[in-house]
């Protein structure tokens, strides 16, 4: 089939490279958000996604927004059979949807109905599921409702942030999109409808969602740090401050510490939850690169009885 791939960020680039290396299909252009602002002088950069496009001397499309009367006049020149896409950033509208005769074919990163929205991975990790995967489905204007092709299920290591587990997702779900190409090529794969029972939302991550609650079991607590990192980064505040937690372990045989109660060793920083207390191993403090824990607190000459989350 000949293809017009739409996707933005760095675990959408795996997928590309599947669909480009199969030789079974022509990837003829890609579809991108635009040029962004990044790094500290916010010039403006191409997305990973272009980048790779760009490398492998594919036409790359970068619409301000999908129903651009030039984007579309162009994807109609092109006429796509089919358009995969992974995490391309904008919802398309059905005047775009109506361009290749097999429709827009989206990866997601959960096993659908669960967790339709833009943050799955996270929501997934926070919600303590064990096991996770992606899917493939055909786009409607639905919020990621529509029939899926195939799935992939992939565990949910107890140490997994939701980078971790998005990477591993990135190159597994790479294999099933190209799969699915395959199959809808060849007739061999049909799309079955989601069922209406299991539906549950995945909104994107607020920076209030991923503040820490320390009243919270110590259970909770690990899913929050491990689903909010890297992005946006679970949080609490100390002195006054934004301290970014960045890795934390619950520790089940400690619980002499009050909720958000500090306690500071040569080498440990402990910190009370709901439940049993919790060990934090790195942290961020507000405007400083991240650091060990215990490095943090000797550099804070913690006293005792000190709190986090005031």
């Amino acid at each position: 089939m000949k293809l017009v791939f739409a996707g933005t960020p760095e675990v959408a680039v795996p997928a590309l490279d599947a669909l480009i290396a199969s030789g079974r299909h022509e990837v003829a252009a890609v579809v991108t958000r635009p040029d962004a602002p990044a790094g500290r002088g916010r010039r403006l950069v191409a997305s990973p996604v272009a980048e790779r496009a760009e490398e492998a001397g594919i036409e790359v499309l970068k619409p301000a927004k999908p129903r651009d009367p030039g984007f579309l006049e162009r994807l109609r020149e092109i006429a796509p059979d089919c358009c995969p896409v992974v995490a391309y950033g904008a919802l398309l509208p059905r005047v775009a949807l109506d361009v290749p005769a097999r429709g827009w074919v989206n990866l997601h990163f959960s096993l659908l109905p669960a967790w339709r929205g833009a943050a799955p991975v996270q929501h997934a990790l926070m919600a303590g599921d064990e096991i996770t995967g992606a899917s493939t489905f055909l786009i409607e204007e639905g919020l990621d409702s529509g029939p899926v092709y195939g799935t992939v299920t992939e565990t949910v290591r107890h140490t997994d942030t939701s980078g971790d587990l998005l990477t591993r997702l990135a190159f597994a779900g790479a294999g099933l999109l190209a799969a699915t190409m395959d199959g809808i090529e060849d007739g061999s794969l049909e799309a079955v409808p989601q069922p209406a029972e299991g539906v549950t939302l995945a909104p994107k991550i607020t920076v209030e969602d991923a503040r820490v609650d320390w009243t919270a079991p110590a259970l909770r607590v690990d899913r929050v740090v491990r689903g909010c990192t890297p992005a946006p980064g679970a949080w609490t505040t100390f002195r006054g401050e934004r301290l970014k937690l960045v890795q934390a372990v619950p520790l089940p045989d400690r619980s002499d510490l009050a909720p958000g109660q500090l306690a500071a060793g040569k080498n440990n920083v402990y910190v009370g939850t709901g439940s049993h207390a919790v060990e934090l191993l790195w942290v961020q403090a507000q405007g400083k690169k991240p650091m060990r824990a215990a490095d943090w607190a000797r550099g804070a000459r913690i006293t005792e009885g000190e709190r986090v989350g005031d």
